[in-house]
């Protein structure tokens, strides 16, 4: 079994973070480590990125998160088979000890350090992992078809918690385990820095869990992973390996994450009717600049308010000053200030659901994505209209998580996200 911790321990009230024999690549049996990892699944959004991947390395993991075929059974069934032909090949090759595993991330001056393992599965009830985002019911299907077809945990969910800024417990784990050479060590054509450690010995594992066992976590990328262990972990008596889930925890008093804004784009809305529809409801202004100084504009009008640009026309469209009547009548009242006032919320609930009437919930209409440029120029190639959103403080986000408010789905981009294909978790054999 890949999951671990004695069975005498019982589930405690802070974050349990197991040990697991990694599934990672075999450096000789693939043209390079950076060829064949991919962002996570939902951010390879553009058919081109989904090919540049595919052909990067015949063995890039997207060929096992996204799978091509015209249908879902067949494309997870395409993923178990590619998966256990890799395995048996050893293409991937399973560590021989239980393991956590420090990953780092550096891109210029910016460093990030975390650990990776199997994180038991708790409620958000319980208030040990924290969700802030809703989650699409179709999206959860979707993973879970894949796991289950797979039995695999094929990249993980990344979480933050708060340290208490001292260099005990993880953080002098994590530092000691740096100074060694790394299992792996990569760079992406993103510019990162890839760098892998095992951690083994004994007591640095129980110094690990001893101090995350006081911490809770919040879902920085990964609701809808998160709610797929969830769903399997119900679908298997437990005890079982369903009921943990592949992590990364990262301390944001140590290394604090980048937020930025996942966009939108509106399939069947031309920006000319988008435009429209605002009329005598928000203020509108044109603006014939550069995506830069547009973004530039973008944040200077949200820092007072509620802003969007919209673009797909050849130009951009800032979008403010929404009518408080508006508000009044379209935001639900039962919520915290803070959540009303969200950017998220006023796009979902009073454009999306009573000016353009289009359902949030459909990708055939709404199609989240987290580059700017690519959603620009997707939208003018299709002739839909880009929503363009400002991300939200983290602070905002800790906050209302805390008090068990859910933000709109994708409010919210936490980052550098970790590359996927670095280490995989199996849940059978």
């Amino acid at each position: 079994m890949n999951y671990a911790g004695p069975a005498h321990v019982p589930a405690r009230m802070g974050l349990d973070l197991n040990p697991f024999r990694g599934l990672r690549y075999d450096p000789d049996r693939v043209g390079s480590l950076a060829a064949v990892t991919s962002p996570p699944y939902d951010v390879v959004v553009r058919p081109d990125g989904l090919l540049h991947l595919e052909s990067a390395d015949p063995h890039n993991i997207v060929r096992l998160i996204l799978p091509q075929d015209p249908t879902p059974t067949a494309r997870n069934q395409q993923a178990a088979e590619t998966l256990h032909l890799w395995l048996s090949e050893g293409v991937l090759t399973t560590d021989t000890e239980p393991g956590l595993y420090v990953y780092e991330q550096r891109d210029g001056g910016m460093l990030q350090r975390g650990i990776i393992g199997a994180l038991r599965l708790s409620e958000p009830s319980d208030g040990v992992v924290l969700p802030h985002e809703d989650v699409m019911p179709h999206v959860i299907a979707d993973r879970a078809a894949l796991m289950r077809a797979t039995s695999a945990n094929l990249e993980p969910l990344l979480l933050t918690y708060r340290g208490n800024g001292s260099r005990a417990g993880t953080a002098a784990v994590i530092e000691r385990t740096a100074k060694h050479p790394p299992l792996l060590s990569t760079t992406t054509e993103d510019g990162f820095s890839h760098r892998l450690w095992a951690v083994t010995d004994p007591a640095d594992l129980t110094e690990i869990r001893t101090d995350l066992g006081h911490h809770q976590a919040l879902i920085a990328d990964g609701h809808h992973r998160w709610a797929t262990y969830l769903r399997l972990r119900a679908e298997h008596p437990s005890p079982s390996p369903w009921d943990y889930g592949l992590v990364l925890l990262v301390d944001t008093t140590r290394y604090p994450l980048r937020v930025r804004a996942i966009h939108r784009l509106l399939h069947r809305l031309p920006v000319a009717d988008a435009l429209a529809a605002l009329t005598d409801t928000f203020r509108v202004r044109r603006l014939d600049v550069p995506l830069a100084e547009a973004m530039e504009a973008l944040a200077a009008s949200a820092a007072q308010g509620n802003a969007f640009l919209l673009a797909g026309d050849g130009a951009f469209h800032l979008v403010d000053r929404p009518s408080p009547a508006l508000l009044a009548r379209t935001i639900p009242g039962d919520h915290p200030q803070a959540w009303r006032t969200l950017d998220a919320t006023v796009l979902h609930a009073t454009l999306l659901e009573h000016v353009w009437g289009i359902p949030e919930d459909s990708p055939e209409h709404v199609a989240y994505i987290h580059d700017t440029e690519a959603t620009v120029d997707k939208a003018e190639r299709d002739g839909g209209t880009a929503v363009l959103m400002h991300p939200v403080r983290e602070e905002v986000v800790r906050e209302l998580a805390r008090q068990g408010v859910t933000m709109p789905r994708k409010s919210t981009s936490f980052g550098p996200k970790p590359a996927s294909g670095l280490v995989l978790r199996a849940l059978a054999g």
